[in-house]
């Protein structure tokens, strides 16, 4: 029996490889839809990952917790993700590298502007919101601000609830709790409406620390090795213009997040953009991961095997791939 033209390209297509399959569709990429993730913003309003020829099918998540099973199911080929969840897979089986870094600074610990807390000390007997315990900012909050900043045990010293990021100055303001642990735009929002004080810079604190990262599975990083490059190469294009066009960028930023101005105490309006320019007062980008990133990421690590999230350690350098020179890594 004779095929028809199209059925005869239907069955060739099926004796396709199935990784030459992938290699020709968009390479699918999840983030994060944070401030801190602002380079995957950047690279898709301006045209970078295009000017690289790489097609992108660019895909929001809420948090860490939902972009981590996009990636196991094999939903996504790349993320930008926090740090942790990627040692995180590890410690579960499932292979994945870090292969550049996205940014440093974020999160700070603020209580309402005209509370009794002023100092970490006074978190003490207090409620304070945090995320999901075991996420990586939950982490960062038990394992340094609390217990080795401030000196107090997490699970006894404060009343400690777990709170969407969206809800927290809400909770604040009407004083369901003394103090948040959350990051921005939230932070500058609260501050620049004076209802909030910031009482710990995590990045005034640790200079520089690492959060968000661009972490891709092995099996990606085997079958669209070259579609990573290019994206790295966008990557970087995308931090260059988000530190040379600074204000540029704070208007694509502020539009994307659908910020809108704030009203101070003494009553004149704040805008998105300056919104966007308090928040890099604690945030900033980074493509190159240093020896001080793998060195806090390693700290991470160790807070979580402390706190008891993580029953084994993990070694950072078996978590990331320096083999990728866009990416700008420094063993």
């Amino acid at each position: 029996m004779k095929l028809s033209f199209y059925a005869l390209i239907a069955s060739l297509s099926l004796l396709t490889p199935l990784h030459a399959q992938e290699a020709t569709r968009p390479l699918r990429i999840g983030w994060v839809e944070a401030m801190a993730n602002a380079p995957a913003l950047i690279a898709k309003d301006k045209g970078f990952f295009d000017e690289e020829g790489l097609g992108v099918d660019l895909r929001s998540f809420g948090d860490g917790p939902v972009i981590q099973q996009a990636v196991a199911s094999g939903e996504i080929d790349v993320a930008y993700i926090g740090a942790p969840p990627v040692y995180q897979w590890a410690a579960r089986g499932l292979k994945a590298k870090i292969i550049a870094k996205v940014n440093y600074g974020q999160a700070a610990l603020i209580a309402k502007a005209d509370g009794p807390i002023s100092t970490l000390s006074d978190l003490k007997g207090r409620r304070l919101a945090g995320l999901n315990r075991g996420s990586g900012m939950d982490v960062l909050l038990r394992g340094y601000v609390l217990k080795e900043a401030a000196g107090l045990n997490p699970d006894a010293d404060v009343q400690l609830s777990q709170v969407p990021v969206g809800n927290m100055n809400g909770a604040l303001d009407t004083g369901i709790v003394d103090a948040a642990f959350l990051w921005e735009p939230f932070v500058s929002q609260s501050v620049l409406r004076g209802a909030g004080r910031v009482v710990l810079d995590v990045n005034q604190a640790l200079p520089g620390y690492p959060w968000y990262v661009i972490a891709a599975p092995d099996k990606t990083i085997e079958t669209r090795r070259g579609d990573l490059e290019k994206l790295l190469r966008a990557h970087a294009k995308a931090i260059d213009f988000l530190q040379k066009q600074p204000e540029e960028a704070n208007r694509i930023i502020a539009k994307h997040f659908n910020l809108e101005a704030v009203s101070a105490k003494d009553g004149t309006k704040v805008s998105p953009e300056a919104i966007v320019a308090e928040a890099r007062k604690r945030i900033g980008w980074s493509a190159t991961i240093g020896q001080a990133d793998r060195a806090f990421i390693q700290r991470l690590i160790g807070y979580s095997v402390d706190l008891g999230f993580l029953d084994r350690t993990i070694n950072v350098a078996d978590i990331i791939d320096d083999s990728f020179p866009s990416g700008g890594s420094k063993p």
